[in-house]
């Protein structure tokens, strides 16, 4: 069994299709026909040190999906049949224990051997396999650095996906005990030392969740252990760094870089781990946050020399981790240095110590030269300097550039991590910090040995402060803002790039922040940044000055608004005929940039944008970044806004846009449907779409013959889904602006009108052959068409038409599909009620038995109804609701529909794949029972507050002990398993409601309640309510008595 299973292990890493997938197939039989040697053979072979080790990861990678689908139903994955014995299982689990932590293993085999073990333990442990804590905890001691470095990961495994939180606490002390044992071992290697460290860490997110049920003991428990590890973490902080390997001795890899990067990476574990005990437990390290602040302010200082000669002075490649995913450069240990440091401005000591270091009558004649805030303002701009690594990306790609500016981008660097920094201390400390920011700037501008580097830095930062105090609407004081303009008028002319670049950038910033300080040289500032556009011989320079163009639009004033806004098109212009246009397509960044600013400026007069190219621009850069769902977006949004504003100017203006516009938006779908490129077409309807959406009526004349044939094409060809979505959306808005137009509309091509074009168009969507999805918007088209053309129009057409759609939506499955087929019958039920009753019992819908469409579409109706979105939406289905309820129908008693949940009597946590062994089950009621529960849950969701009462952080009992910290709202730790839960009760909709409040349905469905207090043959419909609901109308008819006492 071995041979045969390892050659089919070889045969699933060769480069021939069918080879691969032959042998893939095969190993899939061997699990599906339940061989018992096959789990063993797989074991085996990972056992094997003979074996390529590509192989052993291979067997173990098979092995980890047969014991999530076949080991315990317990797991997630389990696809419902054990496919192993008991003694197998005990065979297993000691081989791949063995495989985890002999110590000659290799690393990448002893990783996803201890992930599988951590699976088998997540459903054997404690009971099945009682002994593996006590055995991993015993080789501890006497292991040798090899044997500890498996046992280690397979802990961490543990932890991490392992155990729940009894099992974690029946053992935490135990394990605690023992990580700390390894972290305060000086004869340890640093790397392993660093990797107990790390699952310390890793056992708080589970502590949490036990802290949750157990508070006083796990409190009691973490204050101990606070107690015991807080000393060795200041140690490690205070240990000062050996002497810096060069990069001759970093290349060999000889014993001083093994104890440079391990005492990295244990540093750096300290600080995650002081970080995560301050965001879980924050009132562990109280009595200790002036001590850690200190010793972390410290080390940054020492670490900026080191830091500077690595990665501005030298190209050191930053970034890197271990095989256990251990950082351990020292870009790393910066960030978070930086970030804890952050962190610990939220201790009350920490703040209040240093509010009076830059109290006014702490500082020298009011002066914050010297105080702690100006050292400060030294590491900030020290730490932010671009790197070397920086430079030589940003000077050949200015969209990587764009994306740090922006802070869009994964790429969190001591950079940003300094920008945040100052962002905080801003918060609570906004003059000292701009004015030790203005003395630090000066003295770097003034020195003649400061770089362009510290000088562009300064600027970063005062940036940063400019871009906060504009989001918190304060001004920058006038003789600061003014003290600051020299250094950046002389960026802007200065010789290097970068500077040059963020001496624009700042310009604008400043001219913002300021208030009127320098709203008389704003115009100045504006005309450099133009004039750079055409004439800088840089692009990253010419990119900065068209994004900070979108901060002087707001502050020319109108009279000038004009001429900027044709000198910006020119110049936008002008840059895009110097590139390549076809890169825009992978450079979003520039591409965002470049429509966010002529949104901006079109936006100040959007009527301009009708006597020059403007528009022509924007639709060119939509072409390019059609594909970009960002870039999508603004250009959807930017038009939006345009088309509002000049349509809300009148029919002239109106038609003069659409005879702008529409040539190109019809020429770009020939375009796209020439070439194939859905993502073209897609963005020249969606253009269309918002055209006819805020179109007025009558739409001038030929815009039906220009549009209509075109979505009439679309709708009938094989495209993206979006595509039908939007071109039925857009014919729908020109049935509701200009039915006329359209009813008179022929198809040059068929000869066919447009009422029968429409009809084509629903019958196709409402087709089997097309999903549901792209028929998302049919039901609103129908509506629009029925109410549009009326009975007399439409004639036998009508009855056939409502019939497609109830047979259609026997079917449908998408929520958004199903609330857009139920609201045709809701519309029509407004008026006409007990015709769409009788009409449903007329229709047969065919594959559901015997059923009618009556049966059809109440239950699709009713089942969903308290999921639909959107004000006027809800507000027609609760009136439809209510006035079939008022017909007293005898038919609507005989159909049963879903009613309430029933609740298992379990404890059981149901697993998903339990789920599909053992799905919910509803009781059955009755239709008008079942209409008066979701005009209940409407009212309710009317009710309901539309945000959620959960509040992160701890609760009333810790709130004495968390005095010592101020609350973040802000800040939040995803990692942390309460946030989790948080973020996860927002799908709670007793707490959170995304149809927030409508006082029309709300009184509606009141009033209408209060009637049926009065009515006899309510009383039986009240009995078969749950008590929620009848408390809920008890409520409103106590409102009610209460207002008749009161009158």
């Amino acid at each position: 069994m071995d041979t045969q299973v390892l050659e089919l292990l070889v045969g699933t890493q060769s480069p021939v299709d069918d080879i691969r997938k032959g042998a893939e197939n095969q190993l899939e039989q061997l699990y599906t026909n339940g061989n018992e040697a096959f789990p063993l053979s797989l074991a085996s072979i990972a056992h094997h040190v003979s074996v390529p080790t590509n192989l052993r990861q291979s067997a173990l990678l098979v092995l980890k999906t047969f014991v999530l689908r076949a080991w315990s139903p317990s797991l997630d994955e389990f696809a419902g049949k054990v496919l192993i014995s008991d003694a197998n299982k005990e065979e297993l689990r000691q081989t791949l224990l063995s495989i985890a932590t002999t110590g000659h293993e290799d690393r990448k085999v002893v990783a996803a051997a201890s992930y599988v073990v951590s699976k088998i333990a997540s459903a054997d442990f404690p009971e099945a396999w009682p002994a593996l804590l006590s055995t991993l905890l015993d080789l501890v001691p006497r292991t040798t650095d090899d044997q500890l470095h498996g046992v280690l990961t397979v802990l961490s495994d543990l932890v991490e996906d392992g155990f729940d939180e009894d099992q974690f606490s029946e053992s935490a002390r135990d394990l605690i005990k023992c990580l700390y044992d390894v972290a305060v071992d000086g004869g340890k290697k640093l790397t392993l030392r660093a990797l107990s460290v790390s699952i310390f860490r890793a056992c708080f997110d589970t502590m949490e969740l036990v802290y949750q049920n157990n508070k006083a003991s796990v409190k009691q428990f973490m204050q101990e252990a606070s107690d015991a590890w807080s000393p060795f973490f200041i140690d490690v902080l205070k240990t000062p760094l050996p002497a810096m390997p060069s990069e001759d001795e970093e290349a060999q890899g000889g014993p001083a870089v093994v104890h440079w990067r391990g005492l990295v990476a244990l540093k750096i574990q300290v600080v995650k781990a002081l970080d995560k005990i301050q965001s879980m437990f924050p009132q562990l390290l109280a009595s200790h946050a002036i001590h850690l602040f200190s010793t972390i302010w410290e080390a940054s200082q020492a670490h900026l020399e080191p830091y500077q000669l690595l990665y501005i002075n030298e190209d050191r490649q930053g970034r890197l981790e271990d095989a256990d995913r251990l950082p351990y450069t020292l870009d790393f240990l910066i960030l978070e240095e930086l970030d804890y440091m952050m962190a610990l401005l939220s201790a009350i000591p920490v703040k209040k110590e240093l509010e009076a270091q830059v109290a006014p009558e702490s500082t020298s004649n009011g002066s914050q030269n010297g105080s702690w805030i100006s050292q400060v303002m030294g590491i900030l701009v020290g730490y932010a300097q671009i790197t070397t690594e920086e430079e030589g990306l940003w000077e050949i790609d200015v969209n990587i550039f764009l994306s740090e500016e922006t802070s869009e981008t994964a790429n969190y660097s001591p950079r940003n991590a300094c920008s945040d920094l100052v962002t905080r201390l801003c918060g609570w400390a906004s003059l000292p910090t701009v004015e030790s920011l203005l003395s630090f700037t000066k003295v770097v501008f003034e020195d003649g040995a400061s770089t362009w580097r510290s000088k562009e830095a300064a600027l970063f930062i005062l940036n940063q402060v400019l871009v906060d105090f504009d989001s918190e609407d304060k001004a920058v004081n006038a003789d600061i803002a003014s003290a600051f303009t020299e250094y950046v008028q002389n960026s802007m002319q200065d010789n290097n790039l970068f500077l040059r670049a963020r001496g624009f950038i700042v310009a604008g910033a400043l001219t913002t922040a300021s208030g009127d300080t320098l709203k008389d040289i704003a115009p100045s500032f504006a005309q450099g940044s133009l004039g750079a556009i055409n004439d800088d011989s840089s692009d990253l320079v010419k990119v900065s000055c068209i994004r900070v163009l979108q901060d002087y639009i707001k502050m020319l004033p109108s009279s000038r608004t004009r001429d900027f806004q044709v000198q910006t098109v020119a110049a936008m212009s002008a840059y895009l005929s110097t590139q390549d246009l076809s890169d825009l397509t992978e450079n979003e960044d520039i591409l965002d940039t470049l429509v966010e600013t002529l949104r901006d400026v079109i936006m100040a007069d959007p009527t301009l944008c009708l006597d020059h190219p403007a528009l022509d621009i924007l639709f060119t850069m939509a072409s390019y970044g059609a594909s970009n769902f960002q870039t999508t977006m603004l250009v959807n949004e930017t038009f939006e806004s345009i088309t509002s504003s000049l349509a809300s100017n009148g029919a002239e203006t109106y038609s003069r846009l659409c005879a702008k516009v529409l040539p190109t938006l019809t020429a770009a779908l020939d375009v796209g449907d020439i070439t194939g490129q859905n993502a073209l077409s897609d963005m020249a309807v969606s253009l269309l779409c918002s055209l006819a959406e805020h179109g007025l009526s009558p739409l001038p004349q030929g815009f039906v013959g220009s549009v209509m044939p075109k979505l009439y094409r679309l709708l009938f060809s094989n495209v993206e889904f979006s595509l039908h979505q939007t071109a039925t959306s857009t014919i729908k808005h020109m049935l509701v602006h200009d039915p006329d137009q359209i009813f008179a509309w022929h198809d040059p091509d068929t000869g066919k009108g447009g009422l029968e074009v429409i009809l084509l168009v629903i019958d196709r969507l409402l087709g089997p052959e097309v999903d549901d999805s792209s028929a998302a918007e049919v039901g609103g088209l129908a509506v629009e068409l029925v109410e549009k053309a009326g009975s007399e129009r439409l004639g036998p057409y009508l009855m056939q038409l409502l019939r497609v759609v109830a047979i259609r939506l026997s079917t449908a499955e998408h929520a958004n599909f199903i609330q857009n087929l139920v609201l045709v019958f809701a519309r029509l039920s407004l008026t006409n009620a007990q015709e769409v009753i009788d009409f449903l019992a007329e229709v047969h819908v065919e594959g559901t038995g015997d059923g009618t469409g009556l049966e059809v579409v109440l239950k699709k109706w009713l089942e969903n109804s308290v999921n639909f979105s959107g004000y006027d939406d809800i507000r027609q289905n609760v009136i439809a609701l209510v006035a079939i309820y008022n017909l007293h129908d005898e038919r609507l008693n005989s159909i049963q529909v879903q009613g309430d949940l029933i609740v298992q009597n379990t404890s059981r946590i149901k697993t998903r794949s339990r789920a599909k062994i053992e799905p919910d089950q509803y009781a059955m009621i009755p239709v008008p029972v079942k209409l008066i529960k979701v005009l209940i849950q409407e009212l309710a969701n009317t009710l309901t507050p539309i945000r959620p009462t959960h509040k992160f952080g701890n609760d009333d009992e810790d709130s004495e002990e968390n005095d010592e910290w101020e609350d973040e709202p802000g800040v939040l730790d995803l990692g942390a398993s309460t946030t989790r839960t948080a973020l996860m009760s927002y799908m709670d909709e007793t707490q959170w409601d995304r149809r927030q409040l409508d006082d029309e349905t709300q009184a509606f469905l009141a009033d209408f309640f209060r009637h049926m207090a009065n009515e006899p043959s309510f009383q039986a419909v009240y009995m078969s309510l749950n008590d929620v609901e009848k408390e809920k109308l008890g409520r409103i008819w106590n409102t009610t008595s209460d207002r008749v006492c009161q009158s």
